[in-house]
């Protein structure tokens, strides 16, 4: 054998394992379904539209943690993540509305229709900048900066989970509509490139007493999800939306505890 070459046996070894391609094969499939949501819109099956971006955003929402399970977490998996995100989180959902309503509305309807698959891009370009930043204050107090992308997705797509859910009331008006749908856009637009503190997971604590409860509203949200999905998701972004600026006063104060702290040590 030739000095310096390997063994026939580790060279058949080498190549990508397959535990690292699973969690990008579910980001990939995210990615579709936001590009189906897109194809359903143009066939006007609007909660079919809306129905496949909350797959994606379910799909997006478990892609990491399997990566992290598999140890298959990868530089290549958070770039294609972060792609599958402006697609889906961002273009689909943008198409949607604008074919709903935004194209109704004259001169600016497109243009706001960008706005939010724009500022998206610009979410995840920030969040992809500081991905290697070793100094992110909300970061490391639990907190987000903005709103997530499928978060986003969400609560842009809402006057249409409150159009389901009412069975064209209000919203039969296309004024109305269009109105509507331009004010979310650009304010969740706003929320997604600001500089605000919101709520993720790492910043809720529960009291050991809360334990059971919350279990029990987990059940319940499973059951309301399934028995009534457009009245649950629209009380969801709501709750969600009135968080906010709960999430902006905790933050605060937690500054200010931790600058007393450095204060008195």
């Amino acid at each position: 054998m030739e000095s310096g070459r390997e063994p026939a046996g580790r060279r058949r070894r080498a190549g990508i394992p397959l535990r690292a391609l699973i969690p990008n094969a579910v980001t990939v499939l995210a990615l579709c379904f936001g590009l189906t949501g897109v194809r359903f819109a143009i066939a006007g099956e609007w909660e079919k539209a809306v129905g496949a971006v909350i797959v994606a955003a379910v799909l997006d929402g478990i892609d990491g943690r399997i990566a992290r399970l598999l140890k298959g977490a990868t530089r290549f998996g958070a770039e294609l993540d972060s792609l599958s995100d402006v697609t889906a989180f961002g273009v689909a959902p943008a198409l949607i509305v604008y074919l709903w309503s935004l194209q109704y509305l004259p001169g600016i309807g497109w243009v706001i229709a960008l706005a939010h698959a724009v500022t998206c891009a610009l979410r995840l370009a920030r969040f992809n900048a500081q991905i290697d930043a070793a100094e992110q204050p909300h970061k490391r107090a639990g907190y987000l900066t903005g709103i997530p992308a499928p978060v986003a997705a969400g609560l842009t797509l809402s006057p249409l989970f409150l159009t389901f859910w009412l069975e064209p009331v209000i919203l039969d008006d296309l004024r109305v509509r269009y109105t509507l749908v331009a004010v979310v856009v650009i304010t969740v637009s706003f929320l997604m490139v600001s500089s605000l503190p919101t709520f993720s997971w790492g910043s809720i604590r529960l009291r050991p007493a809360a334990r059971l409860p919350a279990l029990v509203g987990v059940g319940l949200f499973a059951g309301a999800l399934f028995s009534a999905p457009w009245m649950t998701l629209t009380l969801l972004c709501v709750a969600y939306a009135a968080a906010i600026p709960f999430a902006v006063r905790s933050y605060a104060r937690l500054k200010v505890r931790e600058a007393a702290a450095h204060a008195g040590g």
